[in-house]
């Protein structure tokens, strides 16, 4: 069983040249998904043709998203590109390791994967680390590590089209593989709205945004799968019942 090539989500893309080139590099390689994260000068955008080089198919189908959450749906596991790693708990893998993972993600599950690839002048915020299940860091110069967008997505690219005949060794047995990331951020609204209704939030300024930026760590480095998910939301809305009501718990 084979899944799809990963996405690839540039997020907050400032210049459309670099999307052009990014387009060509997922064309050399196999790659078609390309996801837009509120690209700053809109889209389309008429620079990202001529640096496609015949690539035009893949910008045409291109989407537009307004946020990465958003960007991310329908996907299984994602991984997010960084040199420097934020405060978060994450694994940090090499893109041949991270590669491997989604492969034999499709190879087992069927399901498709996605890579973040960050601002070209300042990379993935800390926000956007917490919606991926884990970092994809590229090694380089200690001394002059910087690479541009195109570049990042070539070598995760050409580890994609590398490894197309190989399988990791270690597999987790009796695991159906993580929750599609739209049923994990409905999770992730369910516990705000009930935390925001228990006035969770309200010791000061600043404590939502914290708060939920630990939650989201919490549960997405775990990767667990959509019965997993099911059942904490099932959990969080029986909380929200009083003792001896007749509440709502029904899953979606």
């Amino acid at each position: 069983m084979n899944g799809p090539p990963p996405a690839v989500i540039l997020v907050r893309p400032q210049l459309g040249v670099n999307i052009g080139a990014v387009a060509r590099a997922m064309m050399n390689f196999g790659l078609t998904d390309l996801r837009l994260v509120r690209p700053r000068d809109g889209w389309p955008n008429p620079d990202a043709g001529p640096a496609a080089s015949g690539a035009g198919a893949i910008l045409d189908a291109a989407r537009v998203y307004d946020d990465v959450a958003s960007a991310c749906a329908g996907l299984h596991l994602v991984f997010a590109t960084a040199m420097l790693m934020r405060p978060l708990t994450r694994r940090v893998v090499t893109p041949e390791r991270a590669v491997a993972e989604l492969r034999a993600l499709g190879l087992s599950q069927g399901m498709g994967g996605g890579i973040l690839f960050g601002p070209e002048r300042t990379g993935l915020e800390t926000a956007d680390l917490a919606v991926a299940h884990a970092v994809c860091s590229i090694p380089t110069n200690p001394a002059f590590g910087s690479l541009n967008l195109a570049q990042a997505v070539v070598v995760c690219a050409y580890e994609w089209m590398r490894q197309q005949e190989t399988m990791p060794a270690d597999e987790l047995v009796n695991y159906s593989g993580p929750a599609p990331m739209e049923k994990l951020e409905a999770l992730i609204v369910d516990l705000d709205e009930r935390l925001g209704a228990n006035r969770y939030y309200s010791n000061g300024p600043g404590r939502r945004e914290a708060a939920m930026l630990t939650l989201r760590n919490l549960l997405t480095r775990p990767q667990f799968t959509e019965g997993e998910v099911r059942t904490l939301r099932g959990v969080v809305r029986i909380l929200n019942v009083p003792r001896g009501a007749a509440g709502d718990n029904n899953q979606d």
